[in-house]
């Protein structure tokens, strides 16, 4: 039974407002290397260097990004329709990072898209049963969450008002109110120039293992943070939780016959679909999630299966055009949970994002701005975070 007591309140940090920076002095304004400009990297770097930190941050893949798991994400932030796949403390980071995104975006050099229309579910009339037992997971989601909001129900033309390109089309589905998105590239491409312009530069193709990390520590001192996601495997330090790899496969199509004004998910017990629509009629088109680390191009049973499901969803995607279909591994760890882990004071490694990193990522984010300011665990504490410090280990043998 969920713990009906869990909440996911505001954030506790606003940008560019320190808390209890004088309660670690020797590490307030230390310097910060940052391994892996992913989402966690660029986030981390562009705050920290937005807070008074010197910055260096290192990648080893290429200049563009595409190498990050990131690079092809839907950028869906869906605590809710997540939660009939995920445990409450993901579905309490999401709604966390919700109210919190807003103002990340704002401090960046450019603009990116973002968008709060919810989410639209919906179903054929065969995949009814599915409906019903995906209703029931939003329904004890809402048990034991109740500050969340709740699905409204809709029939035919609750659809069409919502969304009239699928008038006639759908004949129930449901509404999540309050989620979001956001533009994955756009986002990734705004980090990048706002950190070049605070004068911190990506240094491309450099790989830096843990243990050189460490040696560079000991002769300089400050913060190490370790966000190479599926580049820490085989340097990941808790005991037990391997890193693995989960595939991920993704159309991106541009449509111009279609309008969706907001992530679409269309459930079926084999193959669940979600279509996110971006700017100028691109739409973003995923599935799959297969237990491997295989990054060979996507299959073509995949791709027909996946073009095919979206066709359903709307004739208009026949028309459309193939822009990419990418494959990338997301991180994650046994219990498909991010963890934070202090190999020692001063090093961190933030990883097992899995699928939900862009709805999880201020999160994480602030819980380790907290602890590297505040010398505090508070707000990791408060979302269920697994956030392990050298403290505790300590403490604990």
């Amino acid at each position: 039974m969920p713990d009906k007591t869990f909440q996911a309140r505001p954030p506790v940090l606003a940008p560019g407002r320190e808390q209890s920076l004088a309660a670690r002095p020797p590490l307030a304004r230390a310097p910060v290397l940052v391994l892996g400009a992913g989402l966690m990297g660029r986030l981390l770097a562009v705050t920290l260097t937005q807070a008074g930190h010197p910055v260096r941050i290192l990648d080893a893949g290429p200049p563009d990004g595409s190498g990050a798991a990131a690079w092809v994400a839907a950028a869906m932030l869906a605590p809710l329709a997540e939660s009939a796949i995920t445990e409450l403390n993901v579905v309490a980071m999401g709604q966390y990072a919700l109210s919190r995104w807003p103002s990340l975006i704002a401090g960046l050099r450019r603009p990116v898209f973002f968008q709060q229309n919810g989410t639209l579910i919906l179903w054929h009339r065969q995949d009814a049963p599915e409906a019903r037992r995906f209703g029931g997971l939003l329904a004890a989601t809402g048990q034991a969450m109740p500050e969340l909001p709740q699905p409204v129900t809709l029939d035919g033309e609750g659809i069409a008002g919502l969304e009239p390109a699928l008038a006639r089309r759908f004949h129930e589905g449901l509404y999540l109110p309050g989620e979001a998105q956001l533009d994955n590239r756009q986002l990734l491409g705004a980090l990048t120039e706002t950190l070049g312009d605070l004068g911190v530069a990506i240094e491309w193709r450099t790989a830096l293992s843990l243990e050189q990390a460490l040696d560079l520590q000991d002769r300089q001192g400050g913060w190490v943070l370790d966000c190479r996601g599926l580049g820490s495997q085989g340097e990941w330090r808790a005991p037990g939780r391997t890193l693995r790899g989960v595939r991920g496969e993704v159309a991106r199509v541009q449509a111009p016959d279609v309008t969706l004004h907001r992530p679409t998910r269309l459930l079926h017990p084999r193959y669940p679909l979600y279509i996110a629509p971006k700017e100028d009629h691109v739409f973003v088109i995923g599935a799959t999630e297969i237990e491997t680390d295989d990054l060979s191009p996507a299959s073509v049973r995949s791709t027909l299966e996946l073009l095919s499901a979206a066709y359903a969803v709307h004739p208009g995607f026949g028309e459309g055009r193939i822009l990419e279909l990418a494959t990338r591994c997301r991180p994650t760890l046994p219990d498909n949970l991010p963890a934070v882990w202090e190999v020692r004071p001063g090093v961190l490694q933030i990883n097992g994002l899995y699928r939900h990193g862009f709805m999880i990522a201020p999160a994480l984010l602030d819980a380790v701005l907290e602890w590297m300011h505040a010398g505090q665990t508070t707000l990791a504490a408060r979302l269920r975070l697994s956030f392990h410090t050298a403290a505790t280990a300590a403490v604990t043998g």
